[in-house]
């Protein structure tokens, strides 16, 4: 759904790439070892680019992580995950390693990416690009008919892609019953793993997304809802990361992605909300059950997925070389995880990676692994607190550009939020797509009236006010 669009000349993100300093250039040093790095495991690959892997990513992707392969077998699944092997090409504590490590992460911007590594490795030679084959960290996890892994293992091989696919595409495939026959299972596999997480007790929030995107010569903001395919995708990288950090934890040494539990108070708000809502919660379903079973397009189902948002902060990650964190477990998944599906795009995939490789084939853990572990939580914090300030930037700035000559105009808005102490609601604008502050007490999960009132390019700041009917009435009445 697009409902807003303005000439690209009225956009500047050159201005928010330098508020938060990221720079596109790599030195002469870093940008000298991408162009050189040749596979540093090449002799101890097996050749499996006779297993078709596809990949599926974005539009335009060209850092292309992962590949996935999954069949169904008479008990089960078998499903092959083929992981760009970036620390082939990475020389342990070189130029091109310190600058990752200060990097964090690629970032997103509207206009391009500044990212983790060189393009010339990033989208060239470490890319799993189609027809090409590429040295690859392989995932082979075997599961039993209701879709639970009984056994996985990761090893280095050599891998080709044998087309790339974007969601849009494969998404149309499956409607049409004419799927990859490399994916085919793929919805089958969803639907189990989606089952096996509300076992769990797991939380999946499927908010729509705000994205800034460009349309030839104009930008705009649409709302993408997450898709059949955006989810099982997501599975596929889940189930890999929760059996890379079970890997990690039986060998005692790792880099997990932990979340607290939710607080009791915070659920006990969830359910307040729903009932407000209009929305049942069963005796003893669990959040994760609930928030599940909501229609996708519903305005309550929006209402009350951000209000969940509480029950997931926090998330941290965890580096442990001998004595177990107490936190392993990450609330929202249920499980204990791991990042290790995208090592072009994320540094800690890298070593998290390195790790179950060395598991897997039963030697040593390199050292410069084992050195580089204390320091990796801090610097992913760091570079997830940019990323998401960077991209609330970008989202502020559209949104500021397209509504700052309609101060004064009234919406049509669904109340996210409503207003708690001295933090204002949250309102959900449809057109223009829009989610900003509200001042005032608009009743929560209903839809309302509510009047823009500031609309600042400079500070990218939105703002809606609120007026009830009663207010209204009192406020007439005083100037008479």
């Amino acid at each position: 759904m697009v409902l807003a669009h303005l000439s690209a000349k009225a956009f500047d993100f050159h201005s928010i790439k330098s508020e938060f300093d990221l720079h596109d250039a790599f030195s002469a040093d870093v940008l000298a070892e991408a162009r050189s790095a040749t596979d540093r495991h090449a002799s101890d690959r097996r050749d499996r680019t006779d297993i078709p892997f596809v990949t599926i990513d974005p539009p335009g992707s060209m850092d292309l992580d992962q590949a996935v392969h999954i069949e169904k077998l008479a008990a089960g699944y078998l499903l092959h995950y083929a992981i760009a092997d970036v620390g082939a090409f990475v020389a342990p504590e070189g130029a091109l390693d310190m600058e990752a490590r200060q990097r964090g992460q690629t970032f997103y911007l509207p206009d391009g990416s500044i990212p983790l590594h060189p393009r010339v490795m990033s989208e060239g030679s470490a890319s799993l690009l189609p027809g090409e084959s590429r040295p690859a960290a392989l995932w082979r996890i075997e599961l039993d008919e209701a879709g639970e892994p009984v056994s996985w293992k990761v090893t280095r091989e050599t891998v080709r892609s044998v087309a790339r696919f974007d969601y849009a595409r494969v998404q149309a495939d499956f409607e049409q019953g004419t799927p990859h026959t490399s994916i085919a299972a793929l919805g089958e596999f969803g639907a189990l793993r989606a089952q096996s997480a509300i076992r769990r007790g797991a939380i999946d929030l499927t908010l729509p997304e705000q994205d800034v995107v460009k349309n030839g010569k104009s930008w705009h903001i649409a709302l993408q809802a997450r898709t059949d395919v955006d989810a099982w995708n997501a599975d596929v990288s889940l189930l890999t990361g929760m059996c890379a950090a079970r890997t990690m934890l039986d060998a005692g040494v790792g880099l997990l992605r932990t979340l607290p539990a939710a607080s009791d108070e915070a659920v006990e708000t969830l359910k307040y909300t729903a009932a407000i809502l209009g929305i049942g919660w069963p005796e003893g379903a669990s959040a994760g059950a609930v928030l599940a079973s909501l229609p996708r397009d519903a305005p309550t189902t929006l209402a009350l997925m951000t209000r969940a948002t509480t029950l997931l902060r926090g998330a941290d990650y965890a580096a442990f070389d001998g004595n177990v964190p107490e936190r392993i477990e990450h609330s929202g998944i249920a499980a204990p995880y791991a990042h290790v599906t995208a090592p072009l795009r994320r540094l800690s995939d890298r070593f998290a990676t390195e790790i179950c490789l060395a598991v897997g084939a039963g030697v040593d853990i390199p050292d410069w692994v084992r050195r580089a572990l204390p320091d990796l939580p801090a610097a992913m914090r760091r570079s997830d607190s940019t990323a998401s300030k960077v991209d609330r930037a970008c989202i502020d700035l559209t949104e500021a550009v397209i509504l700052h000559e309609r101060v004064g105009e009234r919406f049509s808005a669904v109340v996210l939020r409503g207003a708690e102490g001295k933090r204002p609601a949250e309102v959900f604008v449809e057109s223009p797509i829009v989610m900003g502050k509200c001042n005032g007490a608009p009743p929560e999960g209903e839809r309302v009236t509510v009047t823009l009132t500031a609309a600042d390019m400079e500070t990218r700041r939105i703002e809606f006010g609120y007026e009830s009917d009663a207010d209204a009435q009192r406020s007439v009445a005083s100037t008479k």
